[in-house]
């Protein structure tokens, strides 16, 4: 990669000159036909080349330009693509940040972002207008959609056409293309800085991955991910769907999505992939048009997969890559090792595999310490099976937080002129320099005389007919936790005697050394999980219900 002239958008005018008249992004249409048959709007490449480069002389006589931070506020949506590459085009740096965590949150990060400019829905100006987001910043407001009474400039009146392409900035690699907060899901919500030479070589790495290319099209139930698909040369197929509550899909619209447009590939997150593999088995439904599913967010069980797996045509895999917002992807699994090689060891408590590393990402596994790590020694390293945090170094490794000085300090450890990333999640590795994932480090449980890691643990009552998922919590201060388990059943199961299932639970727990001193059970109706994918339980939210569940009973 040279050191000037990386920009995403040059992935789209590439793709345009290869294939003009493919589809680059489709869409649900307004209304279906008559006979109930779904309708759909789309780009081809050579439209959204046009698209970006009319919406980029707009912008442009706005006074948005090179190193503007601007807000954006859309609905995955051709408008939402073309915004996204129409500001990489111009060297802007879009900004993303998920609704879900709340108008209070959403306003601390914008504020923290000093944005110059704001593009959204017409809903989401109305948040902006009467909780002044970025009031003391904010120069130019665009409305995808009708105005009404928000003032600023309506996004269709921007598309200025002209026959000569726009220009695309040469952006050098460390330069910022987006700044991508983190859900909060895990912790406070932080501006992850994406570069264009990172987001290139994901870009790059994805594609060489999961062998994907312009043959390809990809049923993108997750924003970032269909970037992705139309910079490779694929479809990116967005199905009707809450895009901030996956959990909640309709899949019989999302394999309606799919059969309509022959994709080849689907992304979705685990919480997804369950709903469409319960789906296909209740009625008997097979995928036989996907060569490749892939799903990320958090580890998928081995329960999902052998159930997804049975709609899909023999020889074709589930990928599972590892990482998160701050680094991804930072190694990635199939199906067939996870079924095949990988499934008893996490059945008997061995955590989650997440495969090999990817590309020229390294991998550390370091002692846990929740203490800022300013330099990297050697004795700060573990030794093979041995639990601890995982530390990662690599060009798909964002170079820090927005203005989050502290958090920096954090999650990032010197080592020469790089840096090691710590993940903030726990787990080890095998002979074959596998990665084993073990859950998130602040929700290890520490008792008196022992530690408790989540995924090990939930694995092992996980496995309980009746129960869906359980969740690993402390009770009391670290250092003196007491192991408490949350249960949350299957939504069919019936006749349920909540002494006799826990007495169950304990006989299960009782068979493995890191289980056998859980005493304390809770049944739990629905568990609270990420806004994102809706897949990371917040087990910080129970663990606040276990002392008055427990009340006099420890």
């Amino acid at each position: 990669m040279t050191q000037n002239g990386v920009n995403m958008a040059s992935f789209i005018r590439k793709n345009a000159a290869l294939t003009p008249y493919k589809k680059a992004v489709v869409v649900p249409g307004l209304k279906p036909l008559k006979n109930g048959s779904a309708t759909y709007a789309s780009y081809t490449f050579k439209q959204l080349e046009q698209a970006t480069d009319n919406l980029a002389r707009g912008l442009c006589s706005l006074g948005i330009k090179r190193g503007s931070r601007v807000i954006v506020m859309i609905k995955p949506s051709l408008e939402f693509y073309t915004v996204f590459f129409t500001l990489c085009k111009i060297g802007a740096t879009m900004v993303m940040i998920d609704t879900g965590m709340g108008l209070k949150n959403m306003k601390t990060c914008i504020e923290e972002v000093a944005p110059d400019a704001y593009i959204g829905i017409p809903i989401s100006h109305i948040p902006r207008i009467l909780f002044r987001w970025g009031s003391k910043t904010i120069k130019t407001n665009v409305c995808v959609g009708s105005k009404f009474f928000f003032g600023g400039h309506a996004y269709k009146d921007l598309m200025k056409s002209d026959d000569s392409p726009f220009p695309i900035a040469e952006m050098g690699v460390d330069e910022p293309a987006c700044i991508m907060f983190t859900s909060g899901s895990t912790g406070v919500a932080k501006g992850a800085i994406y570069t264009h030479g990172m987001l290139t070589t994901q870009t790059e790495y994805i594609k060489e991955l999961y062998d994907l290319g312009s043959k390809d099209s990809d049923l993108a139930t997750f924003p970032l991910f269909g970037l992705f698909d139309v910079c490779i040369g694929m479809t990116s197929v967005v199905p009707e769907m809450n895009a901030a509550k996956p959990g909640k899909s309709n899949p019989v619209k999302l394999i309606q999505a799919m059969e309509d447009n022959g994709t080849t590939c689907m992304f979705g997150s685990p919480a997804v992939v369950d709903i469409v593999s319960r789906y296909c088995e209740a009625n008997n439904v097979k995928l036989p048009f996907l060569e490749r599913v892939i799903s990320c967010g958090a580890p998928a069980r081995n329960d999902i997969l052998e159930r997804f797996q049975k709609a899909l045509n023999e020889g074709v895999e589930i990928y599972t890559p590892y990482g998160a917002t701050e680094a991804l992807p930072v190694s990635s699994i199939g199906s067939k090792m996870i079924l095949g090689e990988t499934a008893a060891e996490t059945d008997a408590g061995g955590g989650t595999c997440v495969g090999l590393p990817t590309g020229d990402i390294q991998v550390k596994i370091i002692k846990i310490t929740d203490e800022p790590i300013k330099n990297f020694t050697p004795d700060l390293e573990l030794p093979e099976g041995e639990i601890g945090e995982i530390t990662v170094k690599g060009s798909v490794v964002s170079p820090g937080y927005f203005k989050r000085p502290e958090q920096d300090t954090l999650a990032k450890i010197k080592d020469g002129d790089g840096f090691w990333h710590r993940m903030g999640d726990v787990g080890k590795l095998d002979s074959q320099g596998r990665i084993w994932f073990c859950g998130r480090k602040n929700q290890r449980v520490v008792a008196k005389d022992k530690v408790y890691f989540t995924i090990p643990c939930e694995r092992i009552y996980n496995k309980h007919p009746k129960v869906f998922r359980t969740a690993l919590v402390g009770m009391g201060k670290r250092g003196e936790q007491t192991p408490v388990i949350f249960c949350e059943l299957e939504k069919n199961a019936q006749d349920i005697n909540p002494e006799a299932l826990i007495k169950e639970l304990m006989e299960l727990g009782s068979k493995h050394e890191h289980t056998k001193d859980i005493k304390h059970f809770l049944l739990h109706p629905s568990f609270p999980v990420d806004i994102r994918h809706n897949a990371k339980i917040n087990r910080e939210k129970l663990a606040e219900l276990a002392p008055e569940a427990l009340k006099g009973r420890i």
